[in-house]
């Protein structure tokens, strides 16, 4: 029998109308599944793959790609196909610290580097969503969040400095809760937070914290934190690898204080007495 022969025995037995490739995908979730392999465990040659599913190597190549799309696997050059780390679940409509809304991560697996702590004026955008004048000074604070190693989350956020007249620079940079210092020091706590999101390609900056390509998605999520005065007092923006989350999302009271359609970027343009950390 031809090996085109012998693939089209094969088919035969998959469900009637599946594409080849879908054919290879599915036979590669259930081998995974069904043996139990774990993240960095290694899968089968594509020759081998392609024995397993009855397809070409064309339609292997092509199922895997999917699976690297959606972080189920990844590809090394010379070394073979591994079976990916467990995506991480987000919950961003949970109140409270990063932490606290990443379900499935460890304190142990999160280190932090802030990047930029700055005061400055607000852009329109930002100036739009605290409701304050643009020429009323903000601070502007930068930092990466790294999971399990690497890269994963690139935050910013954009305070009021009538509302929050003193930071600590080095508990920011330790990985410090930033709202469980604005409740204690400045008595300001989220009642409710409105918040935005997008799949987009990064920005240079996005793909030099999370070393990323130009051809690769993030998630970004921007919110602005209220008190329960509706008080403004935190615009943020959060900037997450695609590949490596799972986002859970909850019902929450719909409020609309913030119009989509107007969400302008958000930044600020430093005072020249500010110096960036490294």
């Amino acid at each position: 029998m031809t090996e085109k022969n012998a693939e089209t025995a094969r088919l035969d037995t998959a469900e009637p109308g599946k594409l080849r490739y879908q054919v290879a995908y599915d036979t590669i979730v259930a081998l995974i599944r069904d043996n139990g392999l774990e993240p960095g465990d290694k899968l089968p040659s594509i020759s081998e793959l392609g024995e397993l599913s009855g397809v070409s190597t064309i339609s292997i190549r092509h199922a895997l790609e999917k699976l690297e799309r959606e972080g189920r696997i990844t590809r090394h050059q010379g070394l073979g196909t591994f079976v990916a780390e467990r995506r991480i679940v987000m919950e961003p409509s949970r109140s409270g610290e990063l932490l606290q809304t990443l379900t499935t991560a460890q304190p142990t697996e999160m280190a932090t580097r802030l990047i930029q702590l700055a005061v400055g004026l607000p852009s329109s955008g930002a100036a739009d969503a605290l409701s304050i004048p643009q020429g009323q000074p903000v601070w502007e604070i930068v930092r990466l969040r790294s999971l399990r190693d690497k890269p994963a989350i690139l935050e910013r956020a954009i305070l009021p400095l009538n509302l929050v007249p003193s930071l600590e620079q080095e508990e920011l940079a330790g990985g410090g809760s930033l709202y469980r210092f604005l409740a204690e020091r400045h008595g300001l706590s989220d009642a409710h937070i409105e918040q935005f999101f997008e799949v987009v390609q990064p920005t240079r900056i996005e793909q030099t914290s999370l070393q990323i390509g130009s051809d690769e998605l993030v998630v970004r999520i921007r919110g602005v934190s209220f008190t329960a005065d509706d008080v403004a007092f935190d615009c943020w923006q959060q900037t997450y690898r695609a590949s490596d989350f799972i986002f859970s999302i909850s019902g929450v009271a719909e409020r609309k204080l913030l119009n989509a359609s107007r969400i302008a970027p958000w930044g600020i343009n430093p005072f020249p007495t500010t110096t960036p950390q490294s």
